[in-house]
């Protein structure tokens, strides 16, 4: 069966009242970016079902940013879904993707263009900002005995393990060989918890 894109009016699209997805001021911005380069080449998703009629189940913030351009039609797709079927789906366009190989992206790709397209550091394993990474490459072929960590942190939680590791690294004993700081002062903080603990 053939989709059917068809230009609506944002006017008239509902958005869904337990929509869970939202933009941090940064993702408004990329995303706001993209539409404005490339134009909305991802139609929204609405129920065409009478008892749910026109109600956005996927593409809320593409339509909200799409709007906030200027532009007051938008294309979309129709499905028609009982509302358990479109809170399903709801959440599946959102939840069932993939995810990114970034050793892919690290050889096709610069790392301050995909910065500028929406990465973060910290997708890179750099989430502690510039001032705490160290230049390090792990060996080539086999990695062992050293492995990298990626870890995802809210601002606030960066700024005091920012502050824990360079208190931590002037009293760092055991290396195992490894050169990095980070992850020797890391190392360090976790087993003075552990040994707290037992």
């Amino acid at each position: 069966m053939r989709m059917k894109i068809k230009e609506r009016k944002v006017s008239e699209l509902n958005p869904a009242d337990y929509n869970p997805r939202e933009l941090t001021d940064k993702q408004y911005s990329d995303l706001k970016k993209s539409l404005k380069t490339f134009g909305c080449v991802e139609p929204v998703v609405i129920n065409s079902n009478p008892a749910r009629k026109d109600v956005i189940i996927g593409g809320h913030q593409r339509c909200k940013v799409w709007f906030d351009l200027g532009n007051d039609t938008i294309p979309t797709v129709e499905v028609n879904l009982t509302e358990a079927q479109e809170m399903e789906l709801n959440v599946r366009l959102n939840k069932n993707t993939g995810q990114f190989n970034f050793d892919l992206l690290a050889n096709y790709f610069e790392m301050e263009v995909l910065k500028d397209w929406g990465f973060e550091d910290y997708e890179f394993g750099m989430s502690l900002g510039e001032d705490m990474t160290e230049n390090f490459e792990l060996p080539d072929g086999d990695k062992e005995p050293i492995q990298q960590m990626t870890f995802t942190l809210a601002d606030q939680q960066v700024e005091a393990i920012k502050e824990a590791l360079k208190i931590a690294k002037s009293e760092v004993a055991e290396t195992f060989g490894n050169e990095n700081g980070n992850g020797n002062a890391l190392y360090a903080i976790v087993r003075q918890w552990v040994e707290q603990k037992i």
